[in-house]
């Protein structure tokens, strides 16, 4: 078994993530690299360590220029706010390091593009970490599409809902300032939203749109501890991303395309949702039911027509078999194991993981037409070269 040394850049949500399935990608999914937690790096050291000591790293920094630079380093995760991720990555390429970076890939297109270029030229392995590619029940859905079972596809609805900062009370927090996070709504929650539709469906061709910011000003945060639970101080702020974005999409393969990215939407907590119909059948997927897929097959006699509902727990579903026994549900941070399970077999077989820098551009050239529609009022195209 071979030892990979890996640095965590960020310790907060994502990093917390990340960090858990570094701890349990070997113990359910064995294989040629075994994962050697060495560093994790924050601007606050204290912060950092006491993360460094709950999750298992072996070392803390503060300063990720330090740690990209290190020769005993072999993989770097970025798992930082977006604004970040354009500098790491392209430090980390140009030391030879291999690369894991959270999602959006960059805070705009040409960014993305500079990363993608970077890699390229430093050959190394990159992976961005659109984890719900890794859902069971998204890949099974992958699967009966390439099998043909839904036909000629026709309608693709996709929509992330959530509601967490639907009070007006709620602080500024970095998530609501385009220079930390390049946007709203849309490159948070509706760049996954984005991505599953290209996974299952294939390429967007062409988008009109509209973005909203319903509340412009904000409380300022006492401190900005990420997206849930921050508290405010006196004065205000002005909000500079979108809270709602919503597109009609054209995709290559012919059919259409219907997608809402919201935060205001009360009751849905992380509603991650997908309906897609064809000329034999249908699908449907709802994030909080993951384990779940529904399916409709028109090719049923009359009378027992209609959506069955599939648990995707069994040994012939992608992943599930390293779990537990048929039945036995998993959670949100399995996601994430299989995503660094697959990113470890990758560079075991040498070649690119996927989701990869490549579809990072693509999905950020999605973003962008998508951005651009709304300024212009009309139709774009989506600009992939």
């Amino acid at each position: 078994m071979t030892e990979l040394n890996v640095a965590l850049l960020g310790y907060k949500f994502m990093g917390k993530a990340h960090s858990n399935a570094y701890r349990q990608v070997g113990r359910f999914f064995p294989g040629k690299y075994q994962v050697r937690m060495k560093v994790i790096c924050g601007r606050d050291a204290k912060a950092a360590a006491v993360a460094a000591r709950q999750f298992g790293w072996e070392e803390v920094e503060t300063d990720w220029r330090k740690v990209v630079r290190r020769k005993d380093i072999d993989v770097v995760d970025v798992s930082t706010p977006g604004n970040l991720h354009h500098a790491m990555a392209i430090a980390a390429a140009s030391n030879g390091k291999h690369i894991i970076c959270e999602k959006p890939l960059g805070n705009s297109l040409a960014e993305a593009k500079e990363m993608l270029q970077a890699v390229e030229k430093a050959g190394v392995k990159h992976m961005l970490m659109h984890n719900y590619r890794k859902i069971p029940a998204v890949a099974f859905a992958r699967k009966l599409m390439q099998a043909g079972r839904l036909g000629r596809i026709y309608h693709y609805h996709g929509a992330y809902l959530q509601d967490w900062i639907l009070d007006p009370k709620f602080p500024l927090v970095w998530r609501l300032d385009k220079k930390v996070a390049g946007s709203g709504a849309l490159g948070d929650i509706g760049s996954h939203a984005a991505d599953l539709a290209q996974f299952l469906n294939g390429d967007i061709e062409s988008v009109t749109a509209q973005m909203t910011t319903f509340i412009k000003e904000r409380p300022l945060p006492d401190t900005v501890e990420g997206a849930w639970g921050a508290r405010g101080k006196k004065g205000k702020g002005r909000v500079t991303v979108d809270d709602d974005t919503n597109f009609l999409a054209r995709f290559k393969n012919g059919s259409v395309g219907v997608f809402e990215s919201s935060r205001f939407c009360g009751g849905r907590r992380n509603f991650n949702t997908f309906q897609i119909y064809g000329s034999k059948g249908s699908l449907a997927f709802n994030l909080e039911r993951m384990n779940e897929l529904e399916l409709y097959e028109g090719a049923d006699p009359p009378g027992e027509q209609g959506y069955k509902t599939i648990n995707v727990t069994e040994t012939v579903h992608p992943y599930a078999g390293a779990w537990w026994p048929p039945g036995h549900i998993i959670g949100y941070e399995h996601t994430f194991v299989h995503a660094i399970h697959d990113f470890l077999v990758a560079l075991e077989k040498d070649r690119l993981p996927e989701p990869n820098f490549y579809d990072g551009v693509k999905i950020q050239a999605v973003l962008d037409a998508v951005e651009r529609s709304a300024r212009a009022g009309k139709w774009e195209q989506v600009k992939n070269q």
